[in-house]
C-alpha cells in the first residue's frame, strides 16, 4: 500500500539485483529524481549483499527499503509501477516478463535478452500487461548526442555519408573468470553484445535505419565460447556506409564513433560515458561551423530514466522499447550470423525458423556451445 506521504506523482520503484550496477548507476539516479520516484523495494538472492544495499539506499535517502530474495514476492508485496534490471544478461527475460505481468514498467541492462526469440516474448508481455520495457542504452540520453541526432535529422549537417563506430577496450583473464561471461547461455555473446552494443546502439541511434550487414569475428585471446573481437561493414538506407569494431583485447581503450557528412564531420570520444565536450565538428570548407548544444547533460542512466520517467507522465512508449530497440539486438544476430556463416545478413530477414533468431551462436558447428 502506498504511504499517505508519498505525492500522487511519485513512482513505486524497485531494482533487482543489488551489485555494482545497480548500486553504482541505478540507485544515484533514483536518487537525482527522488521527488518522482519513491525507491519502495530490492530484490537479490544474496541477503547480505541485498541488506548492503538497503543500507546505502538508506544513506541515499530512501528508508524502508523491502527486502526480498524472491521476485514474485516482491511483486506482490510491493506492487512497484517501475523495476529496475541489473541482474546478469541469463535473468532478464524472465524478470522483464514477470515484472510486465504485474503492471509494471520496466528498465532493464543491455542486453534486454540473448535472442531475438526472446525479444518477441517480451513484447507479448508487454501487450499483455500493459507497460513498457526499456533497455539501458544511456550514451543516446547525452546531451551531446541528442544535439547531433537534431542537426542530423534537420539536415544541418547535411546527408551522411562514411561512419566509424570503435568500442576497443580491454579485458584480461581474470574478468572472464566470472562464471557467467563468455557464455552464450548466460550472456548471449562477447564484446558484440556486451560490450560494443552501447556504442552501436547510438550509431544506428544517429544514422537511422541499417540495411545490409558484412561481418567477421574471432577467438584471439581469451577461453570462451563466444567471440572476444568482432568487426562489420554496415550499409544505411539512407545510403551511408560505416564500419563498427567491438574488441576487448585493446590496451589502449577507447569508444567512439565518427560521421563524416556532406557539410561536417561529427566525432564523438570517450570511454563509458559522454559529455558536451566529448564532441567534436569539423566543417566542411566553405561551410559555416555547427551551432553548439545550450545545456550540458552528461550520458548517465539519471538522463535515461527522466526521458523514462516524462513518457510514463504522458502514457507513451519510452525511447529504448518495442521496435526501435529491437533494431539495434536485430543488428547483433545480423553481426553474428554474417561473421559465422561469411554471407551478407540484409534487416529484417532473421525470423522464426532461423537459427540466428533462438540464438546468437546460430548453433553453427564453429561456435555453438555444444561444439
Amino acid at each position: 500500500m502506498s504511504s499517505p506521504s508519498r505525492p500522487a506523482s511519485r513512482l513505486r520503484a524497485a531494482v533487482v539485483g543489488t551489485g555494482a550496477i545497480v548500486t553504482g548507476s541505478h540507485l544515484p539516479a533514483l536518487a537525482a529524481l527522488r521527488d518522482r520516484a519513491e525507491l519502495v523495494a530490492a530484490m537479490d538472492v544474496d541477503p547480505a549483499r541485498l541488506d548492503a544495499f538497503r543500507a546505502q539506499a538508506a544513506e541515499a535517502g530512501f528508508a524502508d527499503v523491502a527486502g526480498h530474495t524472491d521476485l514474485a514476492a516482491m511483486l506482490t508485496a510491493d506492487r512497484p509501477d517501475l523495476v529496475l534490471i541489473g541482474t546478469p544478461p541469463v535473468f532478464h527475460r524472465e524478470q522483464t516478463v514477470s515484472a510486465l505481468k504485474s503492471g509494471a514498467w520496466v528498465l532493464c541492462e543491455k542486453p534486454l535478452t540473448l535472442s531475438l526469440a526472446e525479444y518477441d516474448e517480451i513484447a507479448a508481455a508487454e501487450d499483455a500487461g500493459g507497460g513498457y520495457a526499456s533497455v539501458v542504452f544511456q550514451h543516446r540520453y547525452g546531451s551531446g548526442a541528442v544535439h547531433a541526432r537534431s542537426l542530423l535529422d534537420d539536415g544541418t549537417l547535411g546527408r551522411p555519408l562514411v561512419a566509424h563506430c570503435q568500442t576497443t577496450w580491454y579485458r584480461d583473464a581474470a574478468y572472464y573468470a566470472v562464471p557467467w561471461r563468455g557464455r552464450w547461455a548466460s550472456e548471449g555473446g562477447g564484446p558484440t553484445m556486451g560490450h560494443g552494443i552501447h556504442q552501436y546502439d547510438l550509431l544506428l541511434h544517429l544514422l537511422g535505419e541499417w540495411t545490409e550487414v558484412r561481418a567477421m569475428a574471432a577467438r584471439l585471446v581469451h577461453d570462451t565460447e563466444s567471440e572476444d573481437v568482432s568487426t562489420a561493414l554496415v550499409r544505411f538506407a539512407g545510403g551511408a556506409l560505416a564500419t563498427v569494431v567491438n574488441s576487448v583485447l585493446s590496451p589502449d581503450e577507447t569508444s567512439r564513433i565518427r560521421i563524416d557528412c556532406e557539410r561536417a564531420t561529427v566525432e564523438l570520444t570517450h570511454l563509458y560515458g559522454h559529455s558536451n565536450d566529448d564532441w567534436r565538428y569539423t566543417s566542411a570548407p566553405g561551410t559555416s561551423q555547427p551551432p553548439a548544444p545550450t545545456a550540458d547533460v552528461p550520458s548517465s542512466h539519471t538522463a535515461q530514466l527522466t526521458a523514462l520517467l516524462d513518457a510514463h507522465d504522458a502514457g507513451t512508449r519510452p525511447p529504448g522499447s518495442g521496435p526501435d530497440a529491437r533494431s539495434t539486438l536485430e543488428f547483433a544476430a545480423a553481426l553474428y550470423k554474417s561473421a559465422f556463416t561469411g554471407a551478407t545478413v540484409e534487416a529484417g530477414e532473421i525470423g522464426p525458423g532461423d537459427p540466428f533468431y533462438a540464438a546468437m551462436h546460430g548453433d553453427h558447428p564453429a561456435w555453438s556451445p555444444k561444439r
